[in-house]
């Protein structure tokens, strides 16, 4: 059992914050996916549809990956270093991803009138919103793999390219790509009252929900390069535990499109997400850098975990409110 200490606490909240993060901005990456890949008749009102639904949320949706990082170089700020240390690139090119994904799809809603523009913004939006998802995999993929050291040991390549650029990291890549669209169709067919509009997404969700089976069967094979969480999740009673809910979290998920009940289908899809998370989480607990680091070797001093707690405390208070204020305002209307 895990040890009921605030180093634990706060490692607990920190991956509360990226839980939330998934859920929630990782649907609008999602959706740009969906944006990229519209076709049939509808694929205009498809795009349509998804700039209504993420319109309003987007920028909000950041506030759990604003709140992830300052806890991590807060309250763990060796992890913090090596995580930005090895793996400056990918971080990099991540930041770029959301910054110009957040852009053009301000730009394409409010900008130029210009069919060129809005098509050129568009496109930038879309590949954004495909490529940012694979790197966030990827760097989750270093991590579990124990490839994440802080030095540049052997070389730019060997230090800074090859610990996130392996099959095992792509196929994590891979594993949130299909999850982040899963998710947004299936929050997309609560998005509209249109029944063809939502039979659309809701092929696309059952696509996207099928498409995870493989897709994690993948990172369990090459899952060679990381041991230690292979053995967490497959020869341990704890992982064993997390994975038999993600399995019926999946199946329910599947179920519930199948037979047209999208509430259902929303909440298992959003379980399904959290379980995945927390058991890779719960997969190399005590380590937060595997194969060395722990919780606790990492963690800054009593004052500051002390100071960070309260301040959480406090921040919720206007946080959350606000946050639920703001979804009901948008989202929760009629669906």
């Amino acid at each position: 059992m895990p040890e009921l200490t605030l180093a634990n606490a706060l490692a607990a909240v920190l991956l509360i914050a990226l839980n939330a993060y998934v859920v929630l901005a990782g649907a609008d990456f999602g959706g740009g996916v969906w944006d990229l890949f519209a076709w049939g008749p509808r694929r205009q009102q498809q795009r349509d549809l998804i700039a209504h639904a993420i319109g309003p949320v987007w920028e909000a949706n950041h506030v759990w990956l604003i709140l992830a990082v300052v806890l991590l170089f807060t309250c763990f700020p060796t992890v913090f270093a090596q995580l930005a240390i090895t793996l400056h690139v990918p971080l990099t090119l991540m930041l770029f991803g959301v910054v110009l994904r957040g852009s053009a799809f301000a730009f394409r809603s409010y900008g130029s009138e210009s069919d060129v523009a809005e098509r050129r913004w568009g496109r930038t939006f879309a590949i954004a919103s495909l490529v940012t998802p694979i790197l966030l995999g990827a760097c989750v993929g270093a991590v579990a793999a124990g490839r994440v050291h802080g030095s540049a040991a052997g070389g730019f390549v060997q230090g800074f390219i090859r610990p996130w650029l392996t099959p095992f990291a792509l196929s994590i890549g891979l594993l949130a790509l299909c999850l982040f669209a899963f998710l947004a169709a299936v929050y997309l067919t609560l998005e509209t009252t249109d029944a063809e509009l939502r039979e659309d997404f809701r092929r696309r969700a059952l696509a996207a929900g099928l498409s995870l089976f493989p897709a994690a069967l993948l990172t369990l094979v090459l899952a060679g390069e990381a041991p230690d969480m292979r053995a967490g999740l497959l020869f341990s009673i704890r992982g064993l535990l997390i994975q038999l809910p993600t399995a019926l979290a999946a199946v329910t998920a599947l179920a519930a499109l199948g037979s047209r009940r999208y509430r259902l289908a929303r909440v298992a899809a959003v379980a399904q997400a959290s379980f995945i998370i927390w058991g890779w989480a719960i997969a190399q607990y005590p380590m937060m850098l595997p194969p060395e680091t722990t919780i606790a070797g990492a963690a800054a001093p009593a004052i500051t975990l002390q100071l960070v707690a309260g301040a959480l405390g406090l921040g919720a208070l206007v946080l959350l409110p606000s946050l639920a204020y703001l979804f009901r305002v948008f989202k929760a209307a009629g669906h």
